[in-house]
């Protein structure tokens, strides 16, 4: 997928906020701090696009941003961030929850990981949450650049360990360093061949209908 057009469309604190739901959407989501404004900045070629911190926890609403005038690109809350006040952390889970659960035209859920830590209780609860409710997810392991290859590896065959206690199949998985720009072809190759496939005509409520791949929920 060649990008040739980005955009900033509005930043919302609600669903109801959100532009018309007539085009298909790839949110990204992940702790504070994963590096997810460096890889949104990256996969669309765009130093600022998304801003980027020092401080975690800057992205406090729902940012959507217009790609090729033809898909929405969607910038999520990071979650888990300790140093917000208790009331704030629970208005962003329930901004982020409604809107991947009531979002009818968010067809994949990107959940980035820092590749450079073992798996991490928020990260997993969170995917299982993604599973229990049939959302279409992906995982993203971000800064790879930061470990070698065996190290890397290592990472890798620990997450998968983890997931498959509780999973039959795992999701999409995609290696990512925003500094050295890996894994920038497979992201948007898979975001053009799933956005290919659906058009908004074949929206529905169950979001299971989009599971690419096959891919199942978790097991009980």
């Amino acid at each position: 997928m060649k990008i040739k057009t980005v955009e900033f469309v509005k930043s919302s604190s609600v669903i109801e906020e959100c532009p018309e739901g007539i085009k298909n959407e790839f949110a990204f989501i992940g702790r504070s701090n994963v590096g997810k404004s460096s890889l949104i900045n990256m996969l669309m070629q765009r130093k600022e696009l998304a801003k980027i911190s020092g401080r975690p926890g800057k992205t406090q609403l729902i940012n959507h941003f217009e790609v090729n005038q033809d898909w929405y690109l969607v910038d999520l809350p990071g979650y888990g961030y300790a140093k917000t006040s208790k009331k704030n952390r629970a208005v962003f889970q329930k901004m982020i929850t409604t809107y991947i659960k009531e979002r009818p035209n968010l067809i994949n859920t990107f959940v980035l990981v820092d590749s450079r830590h073992d798996p991490q209780k928020i990260d997993i609860e969170f995917m299982e949450w993604c599973g229990m409710e049939g959302i279409p997810f992906s995982i993203v392991f971000t800064k790879i650049d930061k470990l070698g290859s065996s190290a890397l590896m290592k990472q890798l065959t620990k997450y998968k360990k983890k997931l498959m206690q509780h999973w039959e199949e795992l999701p999409p998985l995609f290696m990512t360093s925003a500094e050295g720009r890996t894994g920038r072809e497979e992201l948007l190759r898979y975001i053009d061949t799933v956005h290919q496939s659906i058009s908004p005509s074949m929206y529905v409520k169950d979001k299971e209908a989009f599971w690419e791949g096959g891919e199942q929920a978790p097991t009980e």
